[in-house]
């Protein structure tokens, strides 16, 4: 990985040499779009801050991004100042953070994780059905059971049957056994094509699925698929925190990628990133936008240059080397926490290149899990409970849970 950091000074002159390159609302002869700049009677156009203020800046000039802009077409010219800064934000995530060869990837900026989950989905069921003349019946989604709820969603909206597997509840890893029975059963039932969900960090444990044992079962069973990462919370932390991650594109068997930027990166909701080897896009292309130069591409249509530009800013504010120290500050206080959990004798689950705790339910009380805001994996039952160490969490937070948490099972070893 290897992008630059960039003075405050030099991004300011970015983003606003991108939105200089836009057609300008104001000044430009616009009738045939149906949108403007923000409302001025709320969002002041003329405040004196903004000319320091870049996102400001362009929220207020309010570029529309519809469609993907990394294929090598014409997109709406109106806004291809932004645009271009959001084909350079998917190529340094594509290329830098995850191993893409230079070209050889599309993708654009989503809603958000589910979006780009549902968005390979979609791109992978299309792909078999024209490829392939498969019928809906002959193509399965595959997951695990700690795998986020937007596979079931995708399943649930492109009409696909899901084949969930179990993982051992202690280390939640993958049960190879049970996901190679699964997939044999599904063989016998005329189940040909398979969409492959592993996780780069799943919501509530933070464990990352077994990519090579995955992709060797798949493989030694001689089946047709296609692999989709999905890396929403581990995608902008995992890659710089574990230089042997196999989750990535230079790994031949990963096709697509899906990260958040709204988790780890600090940006507003909104700021998801799809990502997907070239010439795979096209399956999902809709013809009848025909009003839209080059088409649309994604599932949500229009959405905010804004966004892409924020993410943008984040990652040259920081550079390769000051992103991978801040994550990796992260992680020195995660594993801090967890040596004084080991000293309470609490189990927990963790891995070590991730800041995501969970903690054993029958540990936690239900004054401290609601005090310190936990979140349970089932708030009717939990067995579980997790902490995120996100940079919010001070030193002092964590001394006031670990000192309290350190009397409750003092007095509970006292009680019995």
């Amino acid at each position: 990985m290897n992008w630059p950091k960039l003075s405050t000074q030099e991004i300011k002159l970015k983003i606003f040499e991108a939105l200089g390159k836009n057609l300008n609302y104001r000044s430009e002869l616009i009738l045939g779009i149906p949108a403007t700049y923000l409302d001025t009677e709320i969002f002041y156009d003329d405040a004196p801050f903004l000319k320091n203020a870049p996102f400001l800046s362009m929220l207020v000039a309010n570029p529309n991004h519809i469609g993907c802009h990394t294929l090598n077409q014409e997109g709406e010219p109106i806004f291809k100042g932004t645009q271009q800064l959001e084909k350079d934000l998917i190529r340094l995530c594509s290329d830098e953070i995850f191993g893409a060869e230079p070209t050889t990837c599309d993708g654009y900026v989503a809603s958000g994780g589910t979006e780009a989950n549902i968005e390979a989905q979609w791109i992978y069921r299309n792909y078999f059905i024209e490829e392939f003349q498969a019928k809906p019946e002959e193509i399965l989604l595959v997951y695990s059971q700690d795998s986020h709820y937007s596979f079931a969603k995708a399943a649930n909206l492109l009409n696909l049957n899901s084949l969930v597997f179990k993982v051992h509840p202690d280390n939640r890893e993958v049960d190879l056994h049970d996901l190679e029975t699964k997939l044999e059963t599904a063989i016998k039932q005329g189940v040909k094509y398979f969409i492959v969900n592993v996780n780069l960090s799943t919501t509530m444990f933070g464990s990352v699925d077994d990519i090579e044992k995955i992709t060797d079962l798949m493989n030694l069973l001689h089946l047709n698929y296609k692999l989709h990462v999905d890396a929403a919370f581990g995608g902008f932390i995992y890659p710089f925190t574990n230089s042997e991650s196999k989750h990535n594109f230079k790994n031949p068997y990963v096709n697509s990628i899906s990260i958040d930027g709204h988790k780890m990166l600090q940006a507003p909701y909104g700021t998801g990133i799809f990502l997907i080897r070239k010439n795979y896009m096209k399956y999902v292309c809709t013809n009848q936008a025909s009003y839209v130069l080059g088409k649309d591409y994604t599932l949500c249509g229009s959405r905010s240059g804004a966004n892409a530009a924020c993410m943008w800013m984040i990652l040259h504010t920081y550079g390769s080397v000051g992103w991978t120290v801040k994550m990796n500050q992260l992680l020195d206080k995660t594993t801090s926490l967890c040596s004084a959990l080991d000293e309470m004798g609490v189990e927990y689950f963790r891995n070590p290149f991730l800041n995501m705790i969970s903690i054993k339910s029958k540990y936690i009380s239900t004054e401290i899990a609601k005090k310190f805001m936990l979140v349970p994996d089932d708030h009717d039952k939990p067995s579980w409970y997790k902490i995120v160490m996100m940079p919010h969490v001070k030193q002092g937070i964590l001394d006031t849970f670990t000192s309290q948490l350190s009397d409750e099972l003092l007095y509970k070893r006292i009680q019995s």
